[in-house]
């Protein structure tokens, strides 16, 4: 079902407003699903506001090192094959990412600080554009790092229960994102070309690794972070989802 005149009309405003690197999608085959990273649709903000509370002064270096590590981390263990799921990768690098910051870990804080990944809100601008792509006729997945239990907690009784077709868990394959194991998760879920599966990503080295693997992409790039020197360009650029409502709608 192609969008109305009425939803264009309000995506229209609100994309001006934000701006938007990319507004259409040009020619190609048609795309009938969306596969979407875990985080433009969870906020990270409120772990990192946790451990700025509990370590006063200390968070925000203390959240750069333990994000660079848990992506580092399962990048050597898809390399060596030897896979961990997420919610333990990210207790490892909490770990190293306190001794080499030498920040004193009690088991309370440590608890506190990785189940917040199993808690996590959404994004403000997620309900109503999974809506408008919904209305559309795309069918939607989830093809993350997450661990199951990690869907189970931040889905499970909660606004999002039943609007993802799939939750597409790296655990499936044990092998995460970039591998073209862990994307290939979506050619075989929905049964679909890869060309028709359009991956959404929130962070640029997932969408140059999307690019690469054949999907075409969209960077919902929330941080403003520059592009990845990288020969994969995504299909697509904006600050937040209704920019992807805008570029699928092209």
């Amino acid at each position: 079902m192609p969008f109305s005149r009425r939803q264009l009309l309000a995506i229209t405003s609100l994309t001006v407003a934000s701006g938007i690197a990319s507004s259409s999608r040009g020619a190609g085959a048609p795309i009938r699903a969306v596969a979407f990273d875990g985080f433009p649709i969870f906020d990270l903000r409120p772990i990192f506001a946790l451990a700025e509370n509990l370590f006063p002064g200390r968070g925000t270096e203390l959240s750069n090192v333990w994000r660079t590590r848990q992506f580092e981390y399962t990048w050597l263990r898809t390399m060596t094959g030897h896979y961990r799921d997420f919610l333990g990768v990210i207790d490892d690098a909490l770990v190293f990412a306190c001794k080499s910051l030498a920040i004193e870990l009690t088991g309370i804080k440590r608890t506190a600080l990785v189940e917040s990944y199993l808690k996590m809100p959404i994004w403000p601008d997620v309900l109503p554009a999974l809506s408008m792509l919904r209305e559309s006729g795309l069918r939607l997945a989830l093809l993350s790092n997450f661990s199951p239990a990690m869907f189970d907690g931040n889905i499970g009784g909660t606004v999002l229960e039943g609007t993802f077709e799939f939750q597409l868990s790296t655990d499936a394959v044990r092998a995460y994102k970039p591998d073209p194991r862990a994307y290939h998760m979506g050619v075989d879920a929905f049964g679909l070309k890869r060309e028709e599966i359009l991956f959404a990503a929130f962070a640029g080295w997932d969408a140059s690794g999307a690019k690469l693997f054949g999907y075409p992409t969209f960077w919902v790039n929330r941080q403003k972070q520059p592009r990845e020197q990288l020969e994969a360009v995504p299909d697509g650029e904006g600050q937040g989802m209704m920019d992807l409502v805008h570029f699928l709608s092209g």
